[in-house]
């Protein structure tokens, strides 16, 4: 992927990001889902790792030695949650904002995270794990834009992915409620057009050399503002798809 109408920039979407960049640490302002989703998805995360032998979930340090990707940072609320794991992170936003925030806030915390306000497809660098956060639904070319972020994927590597699916019930808690109602979010937050199915997911994943091993639906509660997994996949979503090794 380079920078030619290939690219997956949404210029729409990096002004707001760059317009929202201060408020990223900011736990009781408008980052808020964002803080208290990283704090529950970084525990089923570490449970899936687990689960699939990948890490000791008896460390202090579980991501310990593992090489990480986190397209899409932002503020980088889950880079350094990573780091604090034991992970070598690299970060990448195109929101320059972004990057300059999640610097500044890193230095603070004694961590040390390589980011870059760069796209995916523009090093080659591999990785044991790829996080794809709340990223999909905000780019330009999602098929560019995959098929850059599964390069990135070493063969027996991992890459967890988390997005909303297009269904009335998304477009109805996901836009209506969360944005314009419940004021959970930013008004324009979200295009329902550029939500992702889980199927379509999977299958440009697959194009990619990607096999979906898990998924798994997530539910907010926005009277106390908690998440919790939900089998249902019909609004926010979990997956996880691994590249085979190329040993096995």
């Amino acid at each position: 992927m380079t920078s030619e109408p290939s690219t997956t920039a949404d210029d729409n979407e990096i002004a707001r990001f760059n317009a929202l960049a201060a408020t990223w640490w900011d736990s009781q302002g408008p980052m808020w889902p964002l803080h208290r989703l990283n704090q529950f998805r970084i525990k089923i995360l570490l449970q899936q790792l687990a689960q699939q032998s990948r890490i000791d979930s008896n460390s202090k340090l579980p991501l310990h030695g593992k090489q990480v990707l986190d397209i899409g940072c932002g503020g980088g609320i889950l880079s350094e949650s990573l780091a604090k794991l034991g992970a070598q992170v690299v970060a990448i936003d195109l929101a320059e904002n972004n990057i300059a925030i999640a610097r500044q806030h890193a230095a603070e915390q004694g961590l040390d995270i390589d980011y870059r306000s760069q796209e995916a497809g523009t090093f080659s660098a591999q990785f044991d794990l790829v996080f794809n956060m709340e990223v999909v639904e905000h780019v330009a070319n999602l098929e560019t834009f995959l098929e850059a972020s599964c390069q990135h994927v070493k063969p027996g590597g991992l890459m967890f992915l988390s997005t909303i699916n297009r269904t009335l019930k998304s477009y109805l808690f996901a836009i209506l409620g969360a944005e314009y109602v419940l004021k959970l979010l930013p008004k324009g937050t979200h295009q329902w057009s550029k939500f992702v199915r889980p199927a379509t997911l999977s299958s440009l994943l697959s194009d990619n050399g990607l096999d979906t091993i898990w998924r798994q639906g997530v539910s907010l509660n926005p009277f106390n503002k908690s998440y919790h997994t939900t089998e249902s996949l019909a609004i926010n979503y979990m997956l996880a798809a691994t590249k085979p090794d190329e040993k096995a």
